[in-house]
């Protein structure tokens, strides 16, 4: 467990994960609203050397970010794909959306926030889990459990 005292902080950690990560890996985020998921996909979307602003995509459930440098992680790995199911009603609404050209494959790291919401499309598949805890107005307790 690690303590993030900072959004920086926080962004950093996020960092230190990509580091970690492989193509078709899947992370899943979970933790209160506010708790600082997104923060953390900032830190990961920069630890993959993506450029362009990251923004949760809650009311369009998925965003695609091209990786534009290899620089900090060893798999070659063309997209990051960001997705937010806390306005999902059902798995299908992901499905109708293509999410299963991008789960778990080679060439892409998903990352989701709020994950409990479509355990079906997860079954199987290789990923990490991160548990954000807010403890305090600026300070979370992050958990990094691989599965």
């Amino acid at each position: 467990m690690t303590t993030s005292k900072s959004q920086q902080q926080t962004m950093s950690i996020g960092k230190q994960i990509a580091i970690k990560l492989r193509g078709g890996d899947i992370v899943l985020l979970r933790g209160d609203l506010g708790a600082g998921k997104t923060t953390l996909v900032k830190g990961i979307a920069f630890g993959l050397g993506i450029k362009e602003k990251i923004t949760s995509p809650t009311f369009t459930l998925m965003n695609v970010h091209e990786v534009k440098s290899q620089k900090f992680i060893k798999s070659k790995v063309k997209n990051m794909v960001h997705i937010d199911t806390y306005r999902l009603k059902n798995e299908n609404e992901l499905i109708e959306i293509g999410v299963e050209d991008y789960l778990g494959e080679k060439d892409y790291i998903c990352v989701i926030e709020w994950p409990e919401k479509i355990t079906g499309l997860l079954q199987g598949k290789k990923t990490m889990m991160v548990d954000i805890e807010s403890v305090e107005k600026n300070e979370r307790k992050i958990r990094v459990n691989s599965e």
